[in-house]
């Protein structure tokens, strides 16, 4: 089973994408399932798991439309408001669908480095871990220290960290994130998702660019706990769907047939509880 563990779609009239600007041209357009089924077919991939854009209810709602009308969609990883109140509640309540596999506060654009480890968010903690959902870490490396102090408060939380917690490739900074990654990996049961690193790196990069921090990753959490995702369609600022696929099969050679086929997805059925 071959999964895209990390994908999105927007309409743009929907209007709640506050970082989907004009000037971002290549992506400033919709996005929908018609546009992602051919690259899976053509890739041989069997479903993915559709990612919130925007921190809203109302797009967790949109999204769950869409995987129950689309048949590749095994899963959809939401929003919710953990400020709110009724936050427990709300979490409870969304946890109803099938399709719900986790949820994404959108920590990268939250100005409070230290916003996770707030005491008044732990009621929506608590639910999520409760309806057994993944939390998908979206974090920089500068939230790396506070991401690891938050595991350890909540030891039974499935958490997934998106996209390797986007190294600073294109500038060659290896030092500070790679040892917080190292700490996170040993002293924690965090997954982390081989994704979004091509936009990451610098313009023209080469799978060499990107060697470092996938051997380090794979060196500290190894093939039992990475997960494949395409960051698709933000992945197209970079470079297409199959040039991510085709660095990937690069980065991932020295690995067995069985060691990639758990990256490749065998990961994200367990860790997302997958209904396939």
């Amino acid at each position: 089973m071959r999964i895209d563990a990390h994908q999105h779609f927007w309409t743009i009239a929907r209007g709640d994408y506050g970082w989907l600007k004009p000037e971002l041209k290549p992506l400033y357009r919709d996005f929908g399932p018609d546009d992602l089924h051919p690259l899976l077919q053509a890739a041989g991939l069997d479903g993915t798991i559709l990612v919130q854009a925007a921190p809203t209810r109302a797009e967790t709602d949109f999204m769950l439309g869409l995987a129950r009308e689309t048949p590749f969609i095994k899963g959809v990883v939401g929003w919710a408001d953990f400020e709110s109140q009724t936050a427990s509640d709300d979490i409870r309540q969304m946890a109803g669908s099938p399709a719900l596999v986790g949820l994404r506060p959108m920590i990268q654009d939250i100005p409070d480095p230290d916003w996770m480890l707030r005491p008044d968010l732990a009621p929506a903690f608590d639910a999520l871990i409760e309806a057994g959902l993944v939390l998908d870490a979206l974090t920089l490396p500068h939230h790396l220290s506070n991401l690891k102090t938050l595991l350890a408060r909540y030891p039974d939380m499935k958490v997934v960290i998106d996209h390797g917690s986007k190294p600073l490739i294109r500038d060659g900074i290896f030092e500070g994130w790679a040892e917080d990654m190292a700490a996170i990996a040993a002293e924690t049961g965090a997954f982390c998702k081989l994704s979004g690193l091509i936009t990451e790196a610098a313009e023209n990069w080469t799978a060499d660019d990107l060697r470092p921090y996938v051997r380090h990753l794979l060196t500290c959490f190894g093939p039992e706990r990475l997960i494949w995702g395409s960051d698709w369609p933000v992945c197209t600022l970079a470079g297409t769907y199959h040039a991510w696929l085709a660095a990937t099969a690069d980065l991932l050679s020295d690995l067995s047939d069985g060691q990639q086929a758990k990256i490749l997805g065998l990961n994200a059925v367990e860790v997302y509880g997958l209904a396939l």
